[in-house]
């Protein structure tokens, strides 16, 4: 990759399939116009050639011949993009970056986060593993299923590791790239097991250094190219002499490599086998394993152990206390402390000697428990270890989220409805809060529950609901969602999408505390284009840039859907953002009980810099990996439709970008070849793109008449990481015109 987060098409050559060029020659300054395998019929017309200078076109002869793709990285029955595993050494060793890798890399680098991951303070990990892994998570770009497992307690984890049962396990993207969004590092499995797993590891391990640096060196590659940051190690067999003597080098090389191509990468290994080869789980760091935990960076101990177990490891660990993760099974498996609803009792002895924690299999509250009961049940498991488990704080600017799980039962885009029907993707996730139920100071009475909700969202799949009873005696309650330590910009800008349900009188309020306030002046705190009130209304500059003027554009307004939106401007200098509080108060004079429920869609804290920068556009949009079918069934529609599947290939700097909607329009045979399409007022929603490529499946289009061309066009919107809409006509656009065979 030539350029940060940018698929150029020389990178895209060099690693072998690069999109087929264009055979036209391209004008100095022109946008590319597609290759074309077949004129169009007649002459060509100067709305034919406004059109193709509109967006890049690409020309196809419909062919129904079968054109198989890859199945390691397509989905055989579907082709949609899937996340992957290796299964062997051979593949392991065999693996190189091709095309088909890049739907895979995360596009959200991992965040800043307070303390960072290198403090002494003692760590949450989170080992994944669900009936084998690689389940609906594998798709990369989201799939249409109900009830799926979701998690959204990131605030009190710092680790999170993806298992399963193949040698090589490569997170899913869409976990990678929630968990960065949350500023938690992400840990792919190197796993071997039983009488195989003893032949891979002496291929490896018993020759000479050559033989292990190369498979250390892969597994940094792979580390490095889909953007995760490092390795669990499981050796789950006996190894050989040769092979468990060259172990420990094994691990110090793949450690100082990772170091050194992934900043702030980790290699931990888990707690099997002795240094004598033997496979024996001995539940607590000690002279026979201790030389593994010396190699790398951490210790994850098997699951059953007792209090005695954690006050031998206190001498064994020495100063390095917060790198042993004491295993807890949640599926209280075998002699163990705790687990399930109990998991608590088992932090709570970890915590007492200072211990990390590995918290394996926390999803038994969604394979064991009532599905229909998820999210409550989730709440509840996580609410019990609260007081075991420390937050980490946000610490970057623009901080903007929806609230959205990755999932829901219709897809919304700022108030208006996209789609309907049941959607999971979990790259859509965004930022989580702390979630929770509070008690208000009095008599017992005042309260503030906060949990996530798929009936309504202002965008995405769901959104933020605050239920609370505020008590006469009570004048306000300040609900804490986020914590933050940013050091403060000048100048910043806060956004609230919010909603009450019901008859209340309750007012709703963003708060923020600051820090360092021996030093920290906040200045004027206005509201940006109140439509009432007395305070100050900024003077508007003579000619807003593009960003800013759209960032306000709907503040102050009521939106669609009962949605409201407030916004203000905050001048500061010399300060530190600690907390990001919702302020929910009666009115004045009032001394009856308020009941309330307030649902949150958005909010947004940027940096008013940020709005200053032009947006970069997508560029280079092509239409590639083309395949035809006909209607699955008669029902479907009628002979005269086709179902289409491409994957479409765009440039843009991915670092200014949140993610990329994907949308289509379809000209139907006998349109007119205008530049602008017929048909729909908006273009048809297809998916989100977490890459600069997106596939493109089963598109049911017109089948193009006699002697004459169909055209559907393709617009790829970018989502700016500030949160707002960019116009259509800033898309970037490409148009398949398509006929039948003669």
């Amino acid at each position: 990759m030539e350029a940060a987060g940018v698929l150029t098409r020389s990178a895209a050559r060099r690693l072998g399939l690069a999109a087929k060029e264009p055979e036209a020659q391209e004008e100095p300054g022109q946008r590319p116009r597609g290759r074309r395998r077949r004129r169009r019929p007649g002459r060509r017309t100067k709305e034919d050639q406004e059109e193709e200078e509109a967006a890049a076109v690409f020309r196809e002869v419909v062919n129904f011949s079968p054109d198989p793709l890859p199945v390691r990285y397509y989905d055989k029955e579907t082709t949609k993009p899937i996340s992957f595993y290796l299964s062997s050494l051979e593949e392991l060793l065999a693996w190189t970056p091709l095309m088909e890798d890049s739907f895979n890399v995360a596009l959200q680098p991992l965040e800043c986060r307070q303390p960072p991951l290198s403090s002494r303070r003692p760590r949450t990990l989170l080992c994944h593993d669900m009936m084998g892994g690689y389940l609906e998570d594998r798709f990369i770009q989201g799939s249409a299923v109900q009830n799926p497992y979701s998690f959204y307690h990131w605030q009190y984890i710092d680790i999170f590791v993806y298992f399963s049962h193949h040698m090589v396990t490569i997170p899913p993207v869409g976990w990678t790239n929630a968990a960065h969004r949350h500023g938690v590092c992400v840990l792919g499995t190197f796993i071997t097991e039983w009488s195989d797993g003893a032949k891979h590891c002496d291929a490896f391990l018993a020759g000479d250094s050559r033989s292990y640096q190369t498979v250390a060196n892969q597994l940094v590659q792979i580390a490095q190219f889909f953007r995760f940051d490092g390795w669990l190690i499981n050796i789950e067999n006996s190894l050989s002499v040769a092979a468990v003597r060259n172990m420990p080098a094994f691990l110090r090389y793949l450690t100082a490599q990772l170091h050194q191509q992934v900043p702030g990468g980790l290699v931990l290994w888990y707690d099997s086998v002795t240094q004598s080869g033997e496979l024996k789980w001995q539940d607590e760091l000690n002279e026979r394993n201790r030389i593994f935990f010396e190699s790398c960076d951490g210790f994850f101990t098997n699951y059953n152990w007792r209090e005695e177990h954690l006050e031998r490891m206190l001498g064994q660990a020495g100063e390095r206390l917060v790198d042993v993760y004491v295993g807890v099974d949640v599926f209280a498996r075998g002699n163990v402390v705790g687990g399930r609803f109990d998991t608590d009792k088992s932090l709570e002895l970890i915590r007492k000697h200072g211990f990390s924690v590995a918290l394996f299999a926390p999803g038994w509250v969604y394979e064991c428990l009532e599905k229909n009961n998820f999210f409550q049940n989730q709440d509840k498991f996580w609410n019990l270890l609260e007081r075991y488990l420390p937050t980490h704080s946000i610490c970057s600017l623009p901080f903007v989220t929806s609230f959205c799980l990755g999932l829901g039962t219709r897809r919304v885009c700022y108030g208006q409805e996209q789609a309907v029907g049941p959607w999971y993707h979990p790259s859509a996730q965004e930022t989580q809060p702390l979630f929770g139920e509070h008690k208000l100071p009095g008599d017992g009475r005042g309260w503030v529950k906060v949990h996530c909700c798929l009936a309504d969202s202002w965008h995405g799949g769901s959104s933020l609901l605050l239920q609370g009873l505020i008590p006469p005696e009570v004048g306000s309650v300040a609900v804490r969602l986020f914590s933050l330590q940013v050091p403060a910009p000048h100048k910043i800008f806060l956004s609230l999408v919010y909603k009450l349900e019901g008859s209340t009188d309750v007012t709703v309020a963003l708060e923020l505390t600051t820090g360092d306030s021996g030093s920290c002046h906040i200045g004027s705190i206005s509201v940006l284009n109140a439509e009432t009130g007395s305070r100050h209304r900024p003077r508007p500059l003579r000619v807003p840039p593009t960003k800013l003027a759209r960032w306000v554009g709907r503040c102050g307004q009521q939106l669609s859907g009962g949605w409201i939106q407030r916004c203000y401007e905050v001048n500061l200098r010399g300060c530190l953002l600690r907390d990001l509080f919702v302020n929910l108060s009666r009115p004045p004079g009032s001394q009856e009980e308020q009941r309330f429920i307030c649902r949150l869609g958005e909010i947004q804290v940027v940096d008013a810099n940020s709005l200053l920068a032009p947006l970069p556009q997508v560029q280079n949009v092509t239409v590639t990996q083309v395949c035809w079918q006909r209607p699955a069934s008669e029902s479907e529609g009628l002979l005269g439709q086709l179902r289409l599947s491409c994957t479409l290939h765009w440039s843009y700097l991915l670092l200014q970008v949140r993610c990329f909607r994907v949308h289509c329009w379809e000209q139907t045979r006998g349109s007119s070849p205008g530049r602008e399409p017929l048909g729909p007022e908006k273009p048809t929603f297809l998916g989100l793109a977490f890459v600069n490529q997106y596939r493109v499946v089963d598109l049911v289009v017109e089948a193009a008449g006699p002697g004459q061309e169909a055209r559907v066009e393709f617009l790829v919107e970018p989502v700016p990481r500030e949160g707002f809409r960019v116009p259509q006509a800033e898309w970037g656009r490409a148009a398949l015109l398509y006929s039948m065979p003669p």
